[in-house]
């Protein structure tokens, strides 16, 4: 008996995008908030209208299907209209990062390639300072209005796959420059399905995307929020009495806090003397934030704290989903595993480790990215035998529940911000008169942790304001060491094969 072989219009049938299934949701609800940014609100009609403009805007330029454009914007309404408008192009917007420094973001901006820059006006000043061939840009503002009402308000009908690249959103990189990390189609509706069933987001509901919209934070759940017929209240940062306001008006399964901003936040909201309107779930990356506070927000929000782990590389998955109870100090962080992936603990040799031993976590399932643009040897290790490796070292017990234990790869997580040790060595190590500098993390009772450098020098002159200054120059401001500390060479220990052990460098600063 021969086996099935299902026909083209068969698959055909399976192969939804993001901007189909947005573009197919605008009927049900066509007068229904979409966006709610300030005193400006559109509709699901207004943003498919100014989605579809956008897209013909792109193809005018000539940009079509695989093509990239680079977004260089703070949070704002535009920001979702245009990742729309490229989700029915074909086109893939590479997700700026305007906190970087100037070196970083130029390295950003060419490593993908675009044959357009969107930016908005206060952020031109910005692209002026980089060191970039001649790149036609759009400017968002008068602008970008202008081009907009020009433009036919038509969908392009442009045959899609759901392999196809969405967003790219940039990680640290472990050689000191960030890392594009190509989210497809398939992976960011995984992401959305995993978003409503892990965390019991109805249909409908409101989310607060106040976290960078070039971070998985805010990009993952808006897109998700809009494809469930939601509302997205936009928020340039964490602005407490903006934030406040709408949980008091708003009810929403899902508000996102994150490490640095908990306590200072929950007080704030204590002290408002306001009644939340209604979450189901607080919180992020728990194992960041102070265990008091945790309890402290948890009882003024009358909500669970979402005791996360995911990655951008990953989206919710691999372990989001469990909650810490309301108004209890965790005496534990122990994580669920998360539905709709695999994961796999295993050793340096790619073997399972039995249960109770730590490993690196590899994962496997739709929500994990395509790989790292222009980056094939990264891939070929990150993506070994099929399974995604993390980098980040778990621990399963007993009962199913995981511990997080450490990173295979040194990393430092400071406020949600992921920085690697060589971003800041090699800044560091550029100033003359520098000889070695070492960076490792130190605890941190607001930020989780933070980076210190140990550094010997050549010659004398060279002071920690020197070198402080120059990261100043070079580095985005949550990358700056928070101390400077000279040592001789004798005082960095190493292992036999010359290897600094940063761990004994850390016990120096508790």
């Amino acid at each position: 008996m021969s086996r099935y072989q299902p026909s083209l219009p068969v698959l055909a049938a399976g192969r939804s995008t993001v901007g189909d299934m947005f573009r197919r949701r605008v009927p049900a609800h066509p007068s229904r908030p979409a966006i709610v940014d300030g005193a400006r609100v559109v509709t699901y009609a207004e943003l498919e209208s100014r989605s579809n403009r956008v897209a013909q805007v792109l193809a005018a330029r000539g940009l079509g299907r695989g093509d990239r454009v680079a977004l260089l914007a703070r949070n704002c309404s535009e920001y979702l209209e245009i990742e729309l408008a490229a989700a029915k192009l074909g086109v893939i917007v590479a997700c700026l990062n305007w906190r970087l420094a100037d070196r970083e973001l130029t390295h950003s901006v060419t490593l993908v390639g675009p044959a357009l820059l969107l930016v908005q006006a206060e952020l031109l000043p910005n692209v002026e300072r980089l060191d970039l061939p001649p790149l036609p840009r759009l400017v968002i503002g008068e602008d970008y209005e202008r081009a907009l009402a020009a433009a036919p308000d038509v969908c392009p009908h442009v045959p899609l796959d759901p392999e196809d690249g969405l967003v790219v959103l940039y990680t640290s990189g472990t050689t000191g420059l960030p890392k594009g990390a190509m989210i497809s189609h398939r992976a960011m509706l995984a992401r959305a399905m995993c978003f409503a069933s892990e965390l019991g987001v109805p249909v409908g509901d409101h989310f607060v995307a106040w976290a960078p919209m070039y971070h998985m934070a805010s990009t993952d759940q808006s897109l998700a929020t809009l494809m469930r017929g939601g509302t997205v209240h936009v928020v340039d940062g964490y602005q407490p009495d903006r934030l406040i306001e709408i949980i008091a008006r708003e009810t929403m399964q899902f508000f996102i806090l994150m490490p640095g901003m908990v306590g200072e936040f929950a007080r704030a909201v204590e002290a408002s003397g306001i009644r939340v309107k209604g979450i189901g779930i607080c919180g992020a990356m728990a194992d960041l934030v102070p265990r008091e506070d945790i309890a402290l927000a948890t009882r003024v929000l009358n909500a669970p704290y979402n005791n996360t782990f995911g990655a951008t590389e990953t989206g919710l998955p691999p372990a989001t989903g469990g909650v810490l109870p309301i108004g209890v100090v965790p005496g534990s962080l122990a994580k669920r595993q998360s539905a709709f992936c695999e994961l796999r603990l295993v050793d340096p040799d790619d073997n399972d480790v039995p249960v109770g031993t730590p490993g690196e976590a590899a994962v496997r399932g739709p929500t994990v990215f395509s790989g790292y643009w222009n980056a094939d040897a990264t891939n070929a290790h990150d993506f070994r035998h099929g399974w995604f490796h993390m980098g980040d070292v778990l621990r399963r017990n007993e009962d199913g529940s995981l511990d997080y234990v450490d990173r295979v790869k040194y990393m430092i997580k400071s406020g949600g911000e992921n920085i690697y040790p060589a971003e800041i060595e090699l800044v560091l190590a550029a100033e003359p008169g520098v000889k070695e500098a070492v960076v490792v993390r130190r605890a941190d009772a607001k930020w989780g942790e933070v980076p210190v450098a140990f550094v010997t020098r050549l010659d004398p002159a060279v002071t920690a304001e020197v070198l402080l200054e120059r990261c100043r120059r070079d580095l985005s401001s949550y990358k700056r060491p928070k101390a400077i500390i000279f040592v001789d060479d004798a005082e960095l220990p190493r292992s036999t094969t010359g290897k600094i052990q940063r761990h004994e460098l850390e016990a120096r600063l508790k």
